[in-house]
């Protein structure tokens, strides 16, 4: 119903995607991967649809990254096949993985301890397969995994290799990365991943283990790639199809190539507090930027000199970073441009995403939804 629409015309608040901005990210993304000779396993966990997929598979709808089995179960019921589930194997959902890795041609589980690796070995597949386990290590990240250099990784490592289960591959993320501040940080964070990851791989070649693939991801790593991840086997950033105003502010890209804004209506002029209303509230952007924004918890596109000081549930109050409030400049009823600080957190509170180019509407993505 809406296709054809111009974006003003939307009811706010509303998740709008660029088509062309988001088509852009995704083909640099895999000409980056093509230039290092490595494969790109995009993670769907920024927009959780069909539609982004294929932007990030360039079609082919294979080899991808989801963070939870609700994204698993979606897009293999959309055709994907080669699912990598990237999440320390929660005890409560063994059977469902079964399921899927027995559906599918390719699906893989993460594991991080032996408790977990247990679970996988007491429930043997069907169809003479052999569960496909990654082990996740932890290069400084700090998140999950065994750290790259304990012993107890490359016992692990043993153990998966044995019986219905095998060695698909070593995981790390290179979450670190969101903490740097340029393009230099980032690729020092970028290159000590993959040489430790690296590194442990030849601990498992040493030990007379093959590891099919190694891989490392986050966005910022990816979007400025080193040659130290020639070596690896895949990446697996997610955030880059849409980014925001975190990636850019790390160094990762340009306000330019972010995909997203949240589209609000003024609704109140107060006057005696200096304050505009919008009908955008936390349920509409997340809290996800507290304190890391001089604007308040977004860009409000095209005004530097406006600032989102506060949110509700259902509402968000505008204030003026220079003085006084020029309420004739945003009459009831007119539109504001919200850059998201986190597109991943955003994404996730809105259950349609309003897709155009040239201004005006042309298709409407559906997200999945729950764990």
């Amino acid at each position: 119903m809406w296709a054809g629409r111009r974006v003003e015309e939307l009811p706010s608040p509303a998740f709008t995607v660029d088509l062309d901005v988001a088509k852009r990210n995704a083909e640099r993304m895999e000409e980056r991967c093509r230039d290092l000779g490595i494969t790109l396993r995009p993670h769907m966990k920024t927009h959780k649809t069909l539609e982004g997929g294929d932007l990030m598979t360039g079609g082919t709808r294979r080899g991808i990254v989801v963070s939870t089995l609700a994204e698993a179960r979606f897009f293999a019921d959309g055709g994907f096949d080669d699912i990598l589930y990237a999440y320390p194997l929660p005890f409560d959902k063994v059977e469902e993985c079964a399921t899927l890795a027995e559906r599918l041609e390719a699906f893989h589980v993460l594991v991080d301890s032996p408790d977990a690796l247990a679970l996988l070995k007491r429930r043997p597949l069907g169809h003479s397969k052999r569960w496909k386990v990654w082990l996740k290590i932890d290069c400084e990240n700090g998140r999950a995994g065994l750290r790259h250099h304990d012993p107890a990784a490359l016992e692990l490592a043993k153990l998966i290799d044995d019986g219905p289960t095998e060695l698909a591959g070593v995981y790390a993320h290179c979450g670190n990365s969101y903490s740097a501040h340029g393009v230099s940080e980032i690729q020092s964070v970028a290159r000590a991943t993959a040489v430790q990851t690296l590194e442990f791989v030849n601990k498992l070649r040493k030990a007379g283990m093959t590891c099919p693939v190694s891989s490392i991801g986050s966005t910022p790593s990816c979007s400025h790639p080193v040659p130290e991840m020639a070596r690896l086997g895949e990446v697996h950033p997610g955030n880059y199809i849409f980014y925001d105003v975190q990636q850019m502010m790390i160094g990762s890209c340009q306000l330019e190539d972010v995909a997203v804004r949240v589209l609000t209506r003024v609704i109140g002029h107060y006057p005696h507090r200096n304050q505009l209303l919008v009908d955008c509230g936390w349920t509409g952007l997340s809290l996800h930027s507290l304190g890391q924004l001089p604007t308040g918890y977004a860009l409000v596109e095209g005004h530097p000199e406006l600032k989102l000081v506060g949110m509700t549930q259902e509402h968000g109050r505008i204030e003026s970073l220079t003085g006084k409030l020029d309420f004739a400049k945003f009459p009831l009823g007119s539109v504001l441009r919200l850059v998201p600080y986190h597109a991943c957190a955003t994404a996730a509170m809105h259950p349609l995403y309003y897709v155009h180019s040239g201004g005006r509407v042309v298709a409407t993505w559906k997200p999945t939804r729950g764990w």
